[in-house]
């Protein structure tokens, strides 16, 4: 982890790198347009509202309805899941109706009946004012060839395209009058080409409500200022008042999922008020490579909820490197109403400092407490904790209104948070930042194994991986990797190995100290071997130099990076701070002490409301303790309880994020402190075994499910149920925790999506009506995933039975299920 010095420590290092903001320049309110996706949603709870509502995502993009391009992401069916949490627009394309990549040209003639089929679905739709059709998607590549450097050639396309949007354009509008329209869509920037369309569709008529294009090199990082800037001056030159852009696919394969890298990219659209979505290279319905499973946050959601975080408006900061690639980056906002500025960046190692500028004494006095967190690369599929605050300080407000606060030892794939509150009288906690290194695989000493470069700028659709390298191949008998670390006290330390499984099973290593004897590591499978994800293991070390070796176990297993932390205490835990969370109503803000956590307070009344994202590293219970003035009420998982200040609660939580709303009718809340490793103590569990069975569903072989069995050929007929018989101790509400595997897929022939589908099951509680609940992929047949469902039981026996009429449903392997108020 990366620490910060003091402010009142030694003066700022010699080649630190400046970031400087300027509270005085306002770039208008926070847009919060960068943090869209393509195909990022795939069903209804996949991702989890929990994942989805925190993020407050402005815009996405998905296919038709019955679109043939992909099996599941179609736009009506997740628009109930992305409007109930909050989500803003959904962009049809309208071409994903193709089943072909590229899209099979059959002539506008094929076309336009899929155009009346789809705009008259959506017209239908309660919330059709909230989607865009995107008639085409990279014309310049797909169907026209509009790139071509031939300018006679160009011409004829060029003018089939704009014959085709007008045709298309028109016949949208004749069906849904009030339709928005997006495009024309490149691939690229295409100065030539949007020349020509914003004149022809001025004249025509057919000028597009936004205006799309892709941004998917490297180099956009670079150009994408000057692009911006080169079509805002064609609207003044012709005329055309501004169009909302969205910059509807951007980002490359190495920049998904990290932290450092999209900090870069949101960074410049937010500057220019432009709305973005991440680019789909791999599987639907993970927000682009940005939630572990279907309710697990790794780095990049984290980045985003910060994003999410900011309030006010924007303001403006310059960078050491103006549209520069792969360098430091960052984003900023003003609140005078909540006196707070927050500060993202990220994209370069070494030291920084951050300098504000035009702090004002009348909104945070003389002094200030500057919070610095890091939300760390983890992975594409790697879980990632609530960030760690690495400082929290109190500072003085120098006589020219500035204030700095240093970063030292940055990581290039880290984003970093820094968070300017008033200072308020006593001091505020220092932060506990335990001792914590990571090693390189490629930099380790390599028995029968090969090193391989990942993700460069060259290469920017290749895989990211810690220091662009990671460690494959590792398929003999003898293969080995050994790490040399050097800890300085004896003690238990977290070992976090960043891996790729493809081998279509969980995957073990034999892992051991000093060349002792091992102990077995078990791996998830992954998407593939470079598609990261995160193992968490323990070992006990002595102070002072040692190898651990990670040898091959029962197959391949490929290797990235392991981070070697000291445990600072037996039980985990993390505070959260009440003045950082989503609010509604109008709580006031209290920053008249700075004591302990150093945030302040946020002052609730009747109609305000406070929601904290909770992490949990596994489903079980936690003890959660609200630090607050006065009783609150908790709301978790649909069930309310009153907490007493200080006094702790055990609360159910599900691994991964977990909403947890704080109301009062009169209170001040500091913040919100949890802890616990998850205890599963008082739950109930029953396995696959103990399920009647019927009408086809019956017991399978499974190595890896925890009795040796789970239940398979479940559904696919009215018929075939699985019913559990629970004993309830008291009635109330449940959390029922089900362990499931399933890897059903559908090849549609494209090189970059796997094409994952989900499967379904209907819930029956009791005599109550069913509900369905949907199960992501899980990459194998023998990988076993947890999914939490809120349910209601009575005292007593209850019965819980899974089937689906219409489709398999997924193998289950046990059930869990733990009172929420424990």
């Amino acid at each position: 982890m990366a620490g910060t010095l003091p402010a009142a420590g030694p003066a700022a290092a010699a080649d630190a790198q400046r970031v400087t903001v300027d509270l005085a320049a306002s770039e208008g309110p926070v847009m919060l347009g960068a943090n869209g996706t393509l195909y990022g949603l795939s069903d209804d709870g996949v991702p989890s509202d929990a994942m989805l509502a925190p993020l407050k995502i402005t815009s996405v993009s998905q296919k038709p309805e019955g679109g043939a391009q992909h099996p599941n992401g179609d736009a009506l069916t997740v628009s109930k899941s992305f409007f109930r949490n909050g989500g803003g627009e959904i962009n049809v394309m309208m071409q994903d109706i193709y089943a072909k990549w590229p899209y099979e040209d059959l002539g506008i003639e094929d076309y336009l009946p899929k155009v009346d089929k789809i705009v008259k679905e959506v017209a239908a739709d309660p919330n059709s004012e909230r989607f865009v059709y995107i008639p085409f998607n990279e014309p310049d590549q797909i169907w026209y060839n509009l790139g071509t450097s031939d300018q006679a050639q160009y011409e004829i396309n060029r003018d089939r395209f704009f014959k085709d949007w007008k045709t298309v354009y028109e016949r949208i509008r004749a069906i849904d009058p009030d339709a928005r329209i997006a495009g024309p869509n490149e691939s690229g920037y295409h100065t030539r080409l949007l020349t020509d369309f914003l004149a022809f569709a001025k004249r025509e008529n057919v000028l597009p409500q936004i205006m799309t294009w892709h941004e998917l090199d490297s180099s956009s990082l670079k150009n994408f200022q000057g692009n911006y800037d080169n079509y805002r001056s064609m609207e003044r030159q012709l005329g055309i008042a501004p169009l909302k852009i969205n910059i509807d696919e951007y980002a490359n394969r190495r920049d998904l999922s990290v932290p450092g890298q999209l900090a870069q990219w949101v960074a410049m659209f937010e500057r220019n008020k432009v709305y973005a979505n991440q680019a789909y290279w791999d599987a639907a319905g993970n927000l682009d490579g940005n939630v572990v499973r279907s309710n697990i946050p790794n780095g990049g959601w984290w980045f985003f909820r910060w994003y999410a975080g900011l309030t006010g408006d924007t303001v403006k900061v310059t960078p050491p490197q103006a549209n520069a690639v792969d360098t430091l980056q960052g984003l900023a906002s003003y609140d005078r109403k909540r006196r707070q500025a927050q500060v993202l960046l990220g994209g370069s190692a070494g030291d920084a400092d951050v300098v504000v500028r035009n702090v004002s004494r009348s909104v945070f006095g003389r002094t200030v407490t500057a919070t610095v967190a890091e939300a760390a690369w983890s992975g594409y599929e790697g879980q990632h904790a609530t960030p760690r605050v690495l400082a929290r300080t109190k500072v003085k407000v120098a006589a020219d209104g500035t204030v700095t606060v240093p970063l030292r030892g940055l990581h290039k794939m880290s984003a970093y948070r820094v968070v300017l509150t008033p200072g308020g009288s006593g001091t505020p906690a220092a932060a506990s930042v335990p001792w914590s290194a990571s090693y390189e695989a490629e930099d380790a000493a390599i028995t029968d194994g090969k090193v391989y470069t990942q993700g460069t700028v060259s290469n920017a659709n290749g895989y990211a991986a810690s220091g662009t390298k990671d460690v494959g191949s590792l398929s003999m008998a003898t293969s080995k990797v050994d790490f040399t670390v050097d800890v300085p006290r004896a003690g238990t330390y977290d070992l976090a190995i960043l891996y790729g499984n493809q081998s279509g099973t969980p995957a073990t290593q034999k892992l051991s100290v000093d060349g002792r004897a091992p102990a077995t590591v078990s791996y998830p499978s992954t998407e593939n071997w470079t598609y990261r994800a995160k193992k968490d293991v323990t070992v006990d070390l002595p102070a002072g130099r040692h190898t651990l070796t990670l040898a091959k176990g029962d197959a391949e297993v490929t290797l990235d990076r392991v981070d070697l932390t000291a445990r600072a205490s037996a039980v985990p835990s993390a505070s959260y701070e009440a003045t950082l969370a989503d609010i509604s109503g109008r709580p006031s803000y209290d920053y008249s002490s700075s004591a302990g956590v150093g945030t302040g307070s946020l002052g609730l009344r009747p109609g305000d409301k406070a929601v904290f994202d909770v992490y949990a590293p596994r489903d079980g219970y936690y003890s959660v303790v609200p630090r607050s003035s006065a009783p609150v009420r908790l709301e978790l998982h649909g069930q309310k309880v009153t907490a007493v200040p200080g006094k702790a609660l055990r609360l159910y939580l599900v691994a991964g994020n977990n909403r947890v709303a704080v109301t009062a009718k009169s209170a001040s809340v500091r913040s919100l402190d949890v802890s616990g490793a998850g205890s599963t103590s008082g739950t109930l569990s029953y396995e696959g075994a103990s399920a009647t069975l019927a009408g086809g569903a019956k017991l399978v072989d499974s190595a890896y499910a925890s009795a040796g069995s789970s239940i398979g050929w479940l559904g696919n007929s009215a018929a075939s149920t699985a019913e559990f018989t629970v004993d309830a101790p008291k009635s109330g509400r449940y959390m029922l925790v089900i362990s499931y595997a399933h890897n059903e897929r559908r090849d549609n022939g494209h090189s970059y999506n796997t094409d994952i589908m989900s499967r379904t099951a209907e819930l029956t509680v009791g005599t109550a009506a069913p509900r369905t609940v949907t199960f992501k992929n899980t990459w194998s047949w023998d990988d076993y995933w947890t999914l939490g469902v809120p349910v209601d039981l009575k005292a007593g026996s209850n019965t819980l039975t899974f089937g689906n009429a219409s489709a398999w449903a997924p193998n289950i392997d046990r059930i869990e299920l733990g009172r929420v108020i424990g």
